[in-house]
């Protein structure tokens, strides 16, 4: 049996050692997965919405622990932590309302009657990135479970923890055995097999976009179902008429949460040319502000990155001729840390503005009106999120219908609810996740015609 270890990126201390399941072992799981399948559609809607709803409260009267682990394994703040797990048991309960409300169509028609159903998948596999281990994965088991498919989950390697645990509490809060299962392992063997074998009916994935497009050509031999959430590379557009001391304060919270390992990170900072040195002046004291240290302290605001390595891919886009406006602050000693850093790229084609760094490092540009605005934001091949900060309504309302992102926020930097859809436009993905149609993403619809 294969081992990893599980380190704490905080202090680069082992956590603990994980034995990975194999090739054997996750074509076993999916066997139970797809036997189990059989059952869990045949549930009654209420019960399967009591289930989910015991699972629900089996999460929040574990909250702490599972917050715990995550600083732990993950390095993340407490306070992002007690969210995340809290965002577990939020979506478990919106899922909780599903099953009883998935409902079918009766369409008229001539010389009968003609009704829809929306079919459970099967087998649904997900596979879950390192950078936020709890809340993506219950964004891909909550509504797959909700429409009676079986789940298996492979969490990331470096992230296992909360994933394992939460698989021991579903089973705790009663789901039957091979409903909701999780399989630690590495990509290439387990997220592999979710791709390759003909049980699994669908693949979740969230990570970057190189791989999700080996996964979707991978599906496509099948033409296995997939939802996809890659990289992104958002925009935070600030015009000159918006509140700046507001949108500047505000600035650092939209990329440097979770240290910028966030798919959503308004990693490129557009500032209107007449309040361009404003708005740089009022950035600086926000950014040398943001609290930089011990994951588990309550008046952290950034931990560090997840890795030794990730850290030197980070540090790798800061070159020489890199032009830096200024810097935060990082902890001495162990641990992967990063300081909050922002850059004046030069050019257009500068990998600050066209790759995704997924760290703490934000590039800020002028542009000129509207129309430039929405250009530069479009400029790149990822369309996930961004912010738009402006006290004129219409033009919240043109630039928002103009830029090429699923999710935006005007005058905010939120990206996620987990009542109203996410996903993004381009290379940043494919499908739509949370939300009221959640579910709708794990069936098929079938439709039945009576005759008279």
């Amino acid at each position: 049996m294969t081992t990893t270890q599980v380190v704490n990126p905080a202090t680069e201390q082992v956590v603990t050692t994980l034995e990975l399941v194999g090739a054997d072992e996750t074509d076993a799981a999916i066997e139970r997965a797809q036997r189990a399948a059989v059952g869990w559609r045949e549930v009654a809607p209420g019960d399967r919405a009591r289930l989910l709803r015991r699972f629900a409260e089996a999460v929040d009267a574990n909250l702490e622990q599972l917050a715990q682990l995550e600083v732990a394994n993950a390095g993340h703040t407490i306070g992002n932590a007690r969210w995340e797990a809290g965002n577990v048991r939020d979506v478990l309960h919106f899922a909780a309302g599903i099953p009883e409300r998935l409902l079918g169509s009766q369409i008229p028609v001539a010389g009968g009657v003609d009704i829809t159903f929306h079919e459970p998948l099967g087998v649904v596999g997900v596979i879950v990135p390192w950078n936020f281990p709890m809340p993506i994965a219950a964004w891909g088991f909550g509504p797959a479970l909700a429409a009676g498919n079986t789940v298996v989950l492979k969490p990331a390697e470096l992230t296992p923890l909360t994933a394992v645990r939460l698989g021991e509490l579903a089973l705790e809060a009663g789901l039957p055995d091979g409903v909701f299962q999780v399989l630690p392992g590495k990509g290439a063997v387990v997220g592999q097999r979710f791709v390759t074998h003909p049980a699994v009916r669908k693949v979740v994935f969230t990570g970057s976009t190189e791989v999700g497009k080996e996964i979707m050509a991978g599906c496509a031999r099948q033409v296995k179902r997939v939802t996809l959430e890659l990289g992104g590379k958002s925009a935070n557009i600030v015009f000159a008429d918006a509140d700046l001391e507001r949108a500047a304060a505000t600035a650092p919270y939209g990329v440097f949460d979770n240290a910028g390992q966030d798919c959503c990170a308004r990693s490129r900072i557009l500032v209107q040319r007449s309040v361009f040195d404003r708005f740089l002046e009022l950035l600086e004291p926000a950014v040398r502000g943001v609290r930089v240290g011990d994951p588990a302290d309550e008046a952290t605001e950034m931990g560090p990155l997840i890795s030794a390595s990730h850290r030197a891919r980070v540090a790798s886009f800061i070159e020489p001729s890199t032009k830096v406006a200024f810097t935060g602050s990082q902890p001495d000693g162990p641990g992967f840390w990063y300081p909050p850093t922002v850059v004046l790229p030069e050019a257009p084609s500068d990998r600050l503005l066209t790759e995704e760094v997924f760290g703490p490092v934000v590039a800020v540009v002028a542009f000129e009106d509207e129309a430039d605005a929405i250009r530069i934001a479009n400029d790149t091949e990822y369309g996930l999120s961004g912010s738009i900060w402006t006290n004129d309504v219409g033009r919240a309302l043109r630039v928002s219908r103009g830029v090429e992102a699923g999710n935006l926020s005007v005058n905010s930097h939120s990206s996620v609810r987990y009542w109203t859809p996410f996903g993004g436009f381009k290379q940043s993905g494919l499908g739509r996740e949370l939300g009221p149609d959640a579910a709708l993403a794990f069936t098929e619809t079938k439709n039945v015609f009576i005759a008279n």
